[in-house]
């Protein structure tokens, strides 16, 4: 078997891509201006996104599920769940900016969380640099010197929940086809946001829907375009082009709208990126992959 092809060009050009695709589902929501509810926000999302498993289809039918598969896909399914309606709530609070750097810590709560659950052990360096990490999150929220709004506390436990999902699938894809892992959390993803939409129902005017299903558009071509990334270059070199996000999202909150560009924030996000990226080369180095690229843990 030939070894695959690297083409670094095309794989940083694709993940230049999926950073516009995530920069733009984080704008339309914020455009929402939480006109409608987050949890409703997110079904109509997830609902609308269902067209996109038509050909997904096939191998759901096929696929063999055993009793631990669903418990795994169940278990995936609720977490993410949570995660969705907290990163739409945090969207509707807090800046653009804000949320793209802290997304950014998706990578390091996955890091630590596979010490427990995969049974991962921690040298030196990489606790040193989940420390720089956490030390940006401190940069970004500077408690204690300005007030802190319900958006950056979901925010940060939406990370956290995030990685939980995908530890998961990481562990599922070791199991079955990635159409299967990612066609299941789609539908019951939709399930459990069903009856907590209906909590706070509100009836969306057509252009609240047309948005939504431009987020669903766009974070479906965002997962898409990242695939060919991989495809095309390995992740020590896609990685670094994700800090593109902060840059973009930091553009995007000062010009339209109106939000002020914060060093701190832009410092912290910088920190933490930098911190994903030296674990990520690291586990290159160790030939293992734990960590995610930052956009594996978008919604």
């Amino acid at each position: 078997m030939e070894p695959k092809t690297q083409r670094p060009g095309m794989g940083i050009f694709w993940m230049v891509v999926t950073g516009l695709c995530f920069v733009a589902v984080t704008a339309l929501v914020k455009v929402m201006g939480g006109r409608v509810p987050a949890a409703e926000s997110a079904f109509l999302r997830y609902l609308m996104g269902l067209v996109f498993l038509i050909p997904m289809w096939p191998a759901l039918r096929r696929a063999t599920l055993t009793a631990r598969h669903w418990r795994l896909l169940g278990m995936r399914g609720a977490l993410h769940t949570a995660a969705v309606v907290m990163w739409f709530f945090a969207m509707t609070r807090i800046p653009i900016a804000e949320v793209t750097a802290m997304n950014y810590l998706n990578p390091v709560y996955v890091t630590i969380l596979a010490v427990f659950v995969l049974g991962e052990t921690l040298a030196l360096r990489r606790i040193l640099a989940i420390v720089a990490a956490l030390i940006g999150a401190l940069l970004i929220l500077r408690p204690g010197f300005r007030e802190l709004d319900a958006g950056h506390v979901t925010m940060l436990v939406a990370a956290i929940v995030f990685a939980g999902s995908y530890l998961l699938a990481k562990i599922l894809s070791d199991e079955l086809s990635a159409a299967v892992v990612v066609g299941v959390l789609s539908v019951t993803v939709t399930i459990g946001l069903a009856p907590l939409a209906m909590m706070v129902w509100v009836w969306p005017s057509w252009g609240d829907l047309a948005i939504l299903f431009a987020v669903a558009c766009f974070a479906t071509a965002g997962h898409y375009t990242m695939t060919l990334a991989f495809a095309a270059a390995p992740v020590t070199v896609t990685q670094p082009v994700t800090f593109l996000q902060l840059v973009w999202s930091v553009a995007l909150g000062a010009l339209f709208f109106a939000e002020p560009v914060d060093p701190f924030v832009v410092a912290g996000g910088t920190l933490i990126m930098g911190s994903v990226v030296f674990i990520t080369w690291r586990e290159a180095v160790l030939k293992k992959r734990v960590t995610p690229v930052v956009s594996e843990t978008k919604l």
